[in-house]
């Protein structure tokens, strides 16, 4: 375990076992995390020793959607097998195995690594849910201490949820730095597991599923109708139930429900730990589920066809949700919804809600076996199973002392799955009295008999407006300095330094309306009056999907290109105050960040971005060019670059990617896939997670202050000019004409061309900013008033989708 300057421990290396579909994308996301990993598996039988490994990693660089930031980063993993590479485990400092979910497999593998592994260095299963207690037992004694399960679930770039299992024997400062390294340095939500079967996310996620087919069944509902009615109409995955069993795989289910059929024999529900007769069939069939191409569902040409439980053939999926029905799911009252689906006479209100009902029954009943506290249910839910709400949060929201009598009238009545009561600490005591599991205090511990506050570890003070709970506080703490209708600056409470001003935008989707534009004026103003520095980021994402189309139509169709005009030029003189403030402005990113938000982002002294930030300016694709200050950026960026490397490097050249990008309207996959494009610049910051992303902003634009920051000084830079021009036309050209792009894609990027290189002039040529951004200026309105962009843009605050023509 390597030690920084103060003595802490940290994670230096990591050595993944195993380079399945779960090994190979837990090495991706260290290496996204800039952590180096060894990827070991068995010797090939034949050429290369490392081919199975090696197959992996090339297959990371082809996946969809991608474990990796961005295809380079694979070659931080390093292949290694089990004959040849073992001595490398010393290198390690974090060991993780993710081999099949075969016991014996696990145990004989351990025996391998055991006399390899150094001193310090922790082992972890990334087990599913076998028994950690049971795999440490053929460890040696001083391993078995510094052994855990660590169970990040998939896929692990973007599933935040990752499990923490420790057994008895684990040193608790052990499993609090590995807790701190999965936080921080790979940004990953954790929860403390108790070691039992499936631990808590499959727990309670898999029972939920088994809930939905076995009221299924006996609501005799088709599996598309119940995918829409448990999906984001409920506040769950926007795949539902059944679709996401195909996308798990239907054999990977089979084997986690056989987990807790064979290892949970006294559980009150065990009856229902099967799934439906059919899918042994069609696991039979060879239909797998998405990775087979057929599952529940199968594709037909554009056709979706779902399997009818009745006959086991295929028919299309066209089922509808009730529009009674729909009406009560989409009531934002939580108790009235609730009420008012079990009250319903209509089977889908009635499935619904027995749905929601055996959610709450099963983790009332098991939350102490499992976990420490209702948190830790609630947060796997979230994070591990992409629902807004764990099971306790809905009861709450609902009122527990309702909700309690109608679980409880349900199980008495013979309704529920199980007739097992529920624990007498839901029925009365603390938490009937609180009105539910989480309050101010913490959430409830059924152990302890208390409210647990959440965790003291220092990485979670670097959290700066992580979500609360429903009943949890969800103040900051901050000082108000300036709030209107559009834009929010504060101070974040101590120990945050309070001379750094932030502001956030209040506008849906955060976008750039006049009101915003006024108001990030108005802080910069604020923050050269009375602080050190300004932060422009948002409590939530996306940082900011741009400017306000929806208000600027209305003006165009009043007064024509004369009354968008002033709109852009204050967006225009908006991007360039916050280049030349006084004081550093640092954009913390996460999310969207699109069009005018780009373009924000671009022109402060410094970006802090969040691992998941994907920056664009998307305005071709809408039939305009980028309008504040996007074109100017890069043609002023390209002249900086070739007076660093070298004069003789032509524009030209140097304009090839970035112009490239903007024509595609592009928009980077991750933050080091910005940076590639150079939508980032490599001094910009990247953080892992999200959570702490205004934490280091904040600390970023201290530093700048403290360090003497000046802005840069308005001055004259050459542009590429007619020469370049000419050869970007001809290559739009020969696209129109291969029919790659249309007329008025060509339009479009002839007009963004021109911007790019500087307009008609020598080559070379000396301009401004204000030379560039009246270019910018003519050639965005000149398309506003296009009506072949004017479609374009209607038709996409219509649908949400770009319009081609």
């Amino acid at each position: 375990m390597q030690a920084d300057q103060s003595g802490q421990r940290h994670v230096g290396k990591v050595a993944v076992c195993g380079a399945g579909v779960m090994g190979a994308q837990i090495a991706a996301h260290c290496v996204n995390a800039g952590v180096p990993v060894l990827l070991f598996d068995l010797p090939a039988k034949e050429g290369d020793k490392n081919g199975i490994v090696n197959r992996a990693i090339a297959g990371l660089r082809k996946m969809n959607p991608a474990p990796l930031g961005a295809p380079e980063l694979a070659n931080a993993i390093t292949p290694a097998n089990y004959d040849d590479d073992l001595p490398r485990l010393a290198e390690c400092d974090l060991v993780i195995e993710a081999i099949a979910e075969r016991m014996d497999w696990k145990l004989d593998l351990y025996k391998k690594l055991a006399p390899f592994i150094k001193p310090g260095a922790i082992v972890a299963s990334n087990t599913s849910g076998l028994s950690i207690t049971e795999l440490a037992k053929v460890l040696p004694e001083e391993l078995r201490h510094r052994f855990s399960g660590v169970h990040f679930f998939n896929p692990p770039r973007y599933m935040p949820l990752v499990e923490l299992i420790p057994t008895s024997d684990t040193e608790p400062a052990l499993i609090d730095l590995l807790e701190t390294f999965l936080t921080s340095q790979l940004g990953k939500s954790v929860v403390r597991a108790k070691d039992t079967p499936n631990f808590v996310g499959n727990r309670i996620g898999v029972f939920g599923l088994l809930s939905v087919f076995a009221q299924a069944k006996k609501f005799e509902l088709p599996v598309d109708l119940v995918d829409d009615l448990t999906g984001t109409r409920l506040g769950r995955a926007k795949s539902g139930s059944f679709r996401t069993a195909d996308v798990v795989g239907l054999d990977t289910m089979v084997h986690v429900v056989a987990t807790m059929h064979d290892q949970l024999p006294n559980d009150p529900f065990y009856p229902y730990f099967e799934l439906p007769p059919l899918v042994a069939a069609l696991i039979e069939k060879g239909a797998l589920g998405q990775k087979s191409g057929a599952g529940f569902y199968r594709k037909e040409g554009k056709a979706i066809l779902r399997i009818d439980f009745a006959t086991g053939e295929y028919v299309p999926a066209d089922s509808k949700v009730d529009d009674t029905v729909a009406a009560i799911l989409a009531e934002r009252d939580a108790a009235k919804r609730l009420q008012v689906l079990r009250s319903s006479e209509h089977p889908q209100a009635q499935f619904v809600w027995a749905v929601l009902r055996d959610a709450f029954h099963y983790a009332a009943v098991h939350l102490a076996d499992i976990a420490d506290n209702a948190r830790q249910v609630d947060q796997a839910m979230v994070w591990g199973f992409g629902h807004k709400q764990g099971p306790f949060e809905i009861w709450q929201a609902a009122g527990w002392q309702q909700v309690a009598k109608w679980v409880a009238d349900d199980i008495t009545n013979g309704l529920a799955l199980s007739s097992e009561p529920l624990p007498g600490w839901a029925t009365s005591g603390p938490v009937w009295e609180a009105g539910g599991v989480h309050t101010a205090k913490g959430s409830w511990n059924p152990h302890t008999e208390s409210f647990q506050p959440r965790s003291n570890l220092p990485v979670y003070s670097r959290q700066v407006a992580a979500p609360r709970l429903v009943g949890e506080s969800s103040s900051l703490g901050e000082t108000v300095v300036f709030e209107d209708d559009a834009v929010r600056c504060f101070t974040l409470p101590a120990p945050h330094p309070s001379d750094v001003l932030l502001l956030s935008f209040k506008t849906k989707m955060h976008t750039l309306s006049q009101g915003v534009i006024q108001g990030i004026v108005h802080g910069v103003e604020i923050a050269e009056g009375s602080f050190k520095a300004l932060v422009i980021g948002q409590l939530s994402e996306p940082f900011s999907a741009g400017a306000d189309l929806k208000s600027m139509l209305p003006l165009f169709a009043q007064g024509g290109v004369k009354a968008v005009e002033p709109v852009e030029r204050a967006m225009q003189d908006m991007v360039q105050r916050l280049r030349y403030a006084q004081v550093p402005v640092v954009a913390a990113l996460a999310g969207m960040a699109l069009g005018g938000g780009c373009e924000l982002a671009l022109h402060c002294a410094k970006r802090v971005a969040h691992f998941e930030t994907y920056l664009g300016l998307v305005e071709v694709g809408l039939g305009l060019v980028p309008g504040s200050g996007g074109l100017t950026h890069f043609a002023r960026r390209t002249a900086q670059l070739q007076a660093q490397t070298s004069s003789e490097i032509p524009l030209l050249a140097l304009l090839k990617n970035p112009a490239l990008a903007i024509a595609r309207a592009q928009v980077s996959r991750s933050a080091p896939d910005a940076r590639d494009i150079g939508f980032l610049l490599p001094s910009d910051t990247v953080v892992m997670n999200r959570h702490e992303l205004l934490y280091v902003a904040v600390r970023e634009a201290a530093m700048l202050a403290e360090a003497g920051w000046r802005p840069p000084v308005p001055g004259v830079f050459p542009v590429a000019g007619r020469d370049a021009l000419a050869t970007l036309k001809t290559q739009l050209v020969n696209m129109q004409v291969g029919g790659y792009i249309s007329q008025h894609d060509f339009t479009v990027a002839e007009k963004m061309a021109y911007v790019l290189c500087g307009g008609d002039v020598d080559p070379g040529s000396l301009v401004n900013d204000e030379w560039m951004l009246s270019l910018e200026r003519q050639a965005f309105l000149a398309l506003l008033a296009d009506p072949k962009t004017q479609e374009r843009i209607t038709g996409f605050l219509k649908t949400g989708k770009p319009v081609r023509n």
